[in-house]
């Protein structure tokens, strides 16, 4: 195939924004456009998303790309997706239109219906069948709760007439007019099966989700559908890869092996490690799941995930003001030699790995008269990088066995107060990966790769350079910053 004026169009639609790229025939970025999203919060631990304004910062973002690019739309030949994952929809088969709000991924409101599903024993089936914890975070107790709240929603599915979908879904959807999604985003929802990679009819039958509602699935690397009338796009145009966000920057980071590991700091921040062919049963807290081959094939991976990552950050800007932009979080940090004591537990949503503690809130610990407001943005970046570290220590109690380096990514990444905080904290180099768009990079690659016009990942790898950060804290002071961390989380749990 002919490589002249061929370009992938990548697009992440994530949490607080969507952004696209256009990738040329050489791997490189032609042009990028990015929208942010605007964040409900109805009630305490609630978090929605307009599906209407999901879908607007998708067509602005893509527009934006493809005029910074100087090429026409008609010289698109591929589209890959990659989303926020288990943020969940349900909309109408006939009108196309929503019954509710997107319940986001961060959403608390159904913590109530884990807990009653706890108490019946489900756990451990769910546990075995889908690799998952049962917690609020995933897709399925969401679609419990719609059932539930929306008599016209239930009457509807049991007519046929509602499609569910995670947000790739969504776009999907819109853009060609086909109801599917990949392994990935299927084993995120709680009624996937990742050993059988099926629905399960009883996980199906705990959730209220009829099996009309469910999306086809599909391998990440496949032909999901054409467009049809869409925004600025022609006809006809493949979408050749799909994957949930965090499977999408493994692959965008070159960890198509078993044993290669990278941690993504977005909205939240997300660890995942390729396991292969194997699948780990984790006793640390982590989750097991569904990745890509270097072919986009599905292999197990084990994931940890922190809630609130990135988003910490946007806390302190927005809603505290006391940083202008997420860049000068990095100087106002390094202006005080240290937090002061100060530590910031950033529960906003609850604690995900290792502890799962959908109750927890956030806290500010160890205030004094002498803490001013730079103390407590550099004890929130501190934050960030001991949650990380709480899901190394698990990876490595999990697998036993050494690990030499962390490759990063994300948009936090770029912050180097972070960085050499987190390498420091973990005693191990932190390879940040130049391409800190990783994400929709990985995507792209994935439906060049799906499409042929690249005979596989590995030749284009050599585009991904590193930049290293190497520990300078003492091993002793090392332990006693992680003990104290420790202790004050122990607060926040509660007993």
């Amino acid at each position: 195939m002919s490589q002249s004026k061929q370009y992938i169009l990548a697009i992440d639609q994530g949490t607080t924004g969507s952004r696209a790229l256009v990738v040329d025939s050489r791997g490189k970025t032609k042009g990028a456009g990015y929208v942010e999203i605007p964040q409900h919060y109805p009630k305490p631990g609630w978090v929605e998303h307009s599906p209407q304004d999901i879908l607007h910062s998708v067509r602005t973002a893509i527009t934006q790309a493809i005029r910074k690019s100087r090429i026409s739309s008609n010289e698109i030949r591929a589209i890959g997706i990659t989303n926020q994952r288990e943020s969940t929809v349900l909309w109408n088969r006939k009108t196309g239109k929503p019954y509710h709000p997107v319940i986001v991924w961060q959403d608390r409101r159904t913590s109530g219906i884990c807990e009653g599903l706890k108490k019946r024993g489900l756990e451990p089936l769910i546990r075995e069948k889908t690799g998952l914890v049962l917690d609020p975070y995933f897709s399925g107790s969401k679609i419990l709760w719609l059932m539930k709240q929306l008599p016209k929603l239930a009457q509807d599915a049991k007519r046929g007439q509602v499609a569910f979908g995670t947000m790739d879904t969504w776009l999907l959807w819109n853009m060609t007019g086909e109801h599917a999604t990949d392994v990935t985003n299927a084993s995120r929802t709680l009624l996937y099966n990742i050993q059988t990679r099926e629905w399960d009819q009883r996980l199906c039958r705990i959730f209220s989700a009829h099996p009309s509602m469910l999306p086809r699935v599909q391998v990440s690397a496949s032909h999901f559908g054409n467009t049809k009338k869409w925004h600025i796009l022609p006809d006809g145009i493949p979408v050749m890869a799909m994957a949930g966000d965090q499977q999408a920057a493994l692959y965008g980071q070159a960890c198509y092996g078993r044993g290669e590991m990278k941690n993504t700091y977005g909205t939240g921040c997300f660890l995942m490690m390729n396991t292969g062919s194997v699948r780990v049963h984790s006793q640390q807290g982590l989750l097991t799941t569904l990745a890509c081959d270097a072919f986009g094939k599905p292999v197990y991976a084990i994931e940890g995930a922190v809630f609130i990552g990135g988003a910490l950050i946007q806390w302190l800007r927005d809603s505290m003001r006391w940083i202008r932009s997420a860049g000068e979080s990095e100087q106002i940090a390094k202006s005080v030699s240290d937090s002061h004591g100060v530590t910031v537990i950033p529960a906003f949503t609850g604690l995900g790995a290792p502890y799962w503690n959908a109750e927890a809130r956030g806290a500010i610990l160890g205030l004094t008269r002498g803490v001013t407001s730079a103390h407590i943005v550099r004890a929130s970046l501190e934050s960030v990088a001991l949650q990380v570290s709480d899901l190394v220590l698990a990876v490595k109690k999990e697998l036993r066995f050494p690990i030499r380096f962390l490759k990063v990514d994300g948009g936090a990444s770029n912050n180097n107060f972070l960085m050499q905080f987190q390498s420091d904290i973990l005693g191990l180099r932190i390879l940040r990966s130049h391409l800190t768009e990783s994400t929709a990079w990985g995507i792209g690659k994935m439906a060049g790769v799906s499409l042929g016009i690249w005979k596989g990942p590995y030749v284009l790898d050599h585009l991904i350079r590193y930049q290293t950060f190497r520990p300078g804290l003492s091993r002793a002071k090392r332990k006693q910053m992680l003990h104290h961390w420790r202790r004050q989380i122990q607060r926040v749990l509660g007993p």
